[in-house]
């Protein structure tokens, strides 16, 4: 009977094996013989009652339980890892696998210009970058961090404002000099003159609303148009400087085109969203979760990239 420093040792070597993608090259970084490998697995397949490797004479892959049975072993194991090194005075130094959840505007425009410099400061994290407009699940998907729109509704994510980023209509001059500057909401939403550019959010399958400030005070439109755009907003953003209507998006996405996007009604428009870092509450934060938080914060409050 396995023991349980056995069962680790076995989940070990399979992440590794998963990791490299062959029992080969997990013996190669381990210092143990490929057959070694393939009975650690075995014995783990075995204990489990499923198959974690589909193998063919060719190549080897995760099966589906195998994939997920991965994911959450990483988790655990880089967790052990930033335990034994929080004990040992080691966890002051940024290491180890960096798993990161961005969505696309955020990505493009803030995070990804950014992450050369990180990298050149702490070199010994490794990044592994899922950029997506989709919900996560941490602990299904091993993912260290997430950045996303607004506060969670998870009180179970730990949230830690990254900034408030000021959204503003927009146009390419070719469509103004076209269809006309809408001079308030009622013209904006006129579709005998305007075609806005709507976004629709993947998790609710809902239009997301337009923000403005009239009087000081807040409101919100729901875009109507016979252009809908799913899954990636900066869809939105490409239709806007082609030429065919007008989008809402975040100032820092505009001001990166300043040649193809005009803002119009700047009056109305000072309406702000925050974009937040989240990791689960019951997580300890590694050094390498820390790094990025301290690194980002003071950085976006620099001049864009």
């Amino acid at each position: 009977m396995e023991t349980s420093q056995t069962q680790l040792g076995s989940i070990a070597i399979f992440c590794k094996a998963a990791e490299l993608g062959g029992f080969t090259a997990a013996a190669q970084t381990l210092g143990i013989t490929p057959a070694a490998v393939s009975r650690s697995v075995g014995r783990l397949e075995e204990r489990l009652g499923v198959k974690l490797f589909r193998r063919t004479t060719r190549s080897m892959q995760l099966t589906d339980d195998g994939r997920l049975y991965f994911e959450q072993c990483r988790a655990a194991l880089s967790q052990m890892e930033d335990a034994a090194r929080a004990l040992t005075g080691q966890q002051t130094q940024a290491r180890g696998l960096l798993r990161i959840s961005v969505p696309s505007t955020y990505g493009h425009y803030r995070l990804l210009p950014r992450l050369t410099a990180f990298r050149q400061r702490y070199p010994q994290v490794t990044l592994e970058i899922n950029v997506s407009n989709r919900n996560i699940d941490f602990v299904d998907e091993g993912y260290d961090v997430a950045i996303r729109l607004g506060t969670p509704p998870d009180s179970r994510l730990v949230a830690h404002k990254l900034e408030d980023v000021r959204v503003g209509v927009y146009a390419s001059p070719a469509y103004l000099r076209a269809c006309g500057v809408p001079s308030n909401l009622d013209e904006l939403q006129d579709p005998a003159r305007h075609t806005l550019l709507p976004f629709v959010l993947p998790s609710t399958g809902r239009v997301v609303p337009w923000l403005f400030a009239a009087n000081g005070e807040p409101l919100e439109i729901m875009p109507r148009s016979s252009v809908q755009v799913s899954e990636d907003p900066l869809a939105c953003v490409t239709l806007a400087r082609a030429g065919m209507g007008l989008v809402q998006t975040f100032q820092w996405i505009a001001q990166s085109h300043p040649d193809e996007l005009v803002e119009v009604l700047p009056d109305l428009s000072s309406r702000t969203r925050a974009f937040y870092l989240l990791y689960p509450q019951n997580r300890h934060l590694a050094a390498r979760v820390r790094a990025l938080l301290d690194f980002l914060k003071p950085n976006l409050a620099l001049a864009p990239v």
